[in-house]
């Protein structure tokens, strides 16, 4: 399995984010994208996922331009965005469920309850999640990578913001876990975490550079 980055042009507001990024990420990699404010993390990410298209370039699933390959790439990857994703008008648990049933991969109440319990949130997981702090929001969307192992992809912006240290502590764990099980790992983050990938790129959208 392979993603690749061909030529990448990506334009906002009249104005060019970042212009022919090129890079390829395979089983066991992962790779930190940085930049400035407004140099084009996010954009980037919502490119790779498919959630919008570059204005010049493609990205590629396994050869393939993942425009013509939706459905297939779609079931590959799990993205978590800044909106994290999460429904208010759901309980914590709930929310865990329905982000494992739209993953294809169902999974109990109980088993969402053990998701959020791993995170610290065993008080708050009856709670209605419009009533949790940002940081207990955030760690609900990411109790749904307990469960997003099928996907070999993942593709995450800013996933350690609002988390304290024991959770930023157990979110390096399940990172490193997936990709030892061969999966990948796309993140962009301010904070200095510690991975160990087989291989450790890094994107410099100031620029443009990997390394």
């Amino acid at each position: 399995m392979i993603l690749q980055a061909c030529q990448l042009t990506c334009t906002r507001g009249g104005r060019q984010l970042f212009n022919h990024i090129n890079f390829d990420i395979s089983v066991g990699d992962a790779m930190r994208v940085e930049g400035v404010n407004g140099s084009g993390k996010t954009s980037l990410l919502r490119l790779l996922c498919g959630l919008s298209s570059p204005e010049e370039g493609e990205v590629r699933w396994n050869g393939k331009n993942i425009a013509k390959t939706r459905e297939e790439f779609g079931s590959q990857r799990i993205y978590l965005g800044h909106a994290n994703g999460v429904k208010d008008d759901l309980i914590a648990w709930e929310n865990v469920v329905v982000a494992a049933i739209l993953s294809g991969n169902p999974i109990t109440r109980d088993e969402a309850y053990a998701a959020l319990g791993h995170l610290g949130l065993h008080q708050a997981a009856d709670l209605p999640t419009r009533s949790l702090s940002q940081g207990q929001r955030k760690r609900v969307a990411l109790a749904r990578l307990q469960f997003g192992m099928k996907a070999p992809l993942w593709i995450l912006d800013e996933p350690f913001t609002a988390l304290d240290q024991k959770t930023v502590m157990h979110l390096c764990d399940t990172l490193n876990q997936h990709i030892n099980r061969g999966g990948m790992v796309i993140y962009t983050t301010h904070q200095e975490i510690t991975l160990a990938p087989r291989r450790m790129l890094t994107l410099d959208l100031s620029h443009g550079a990997v390394c």
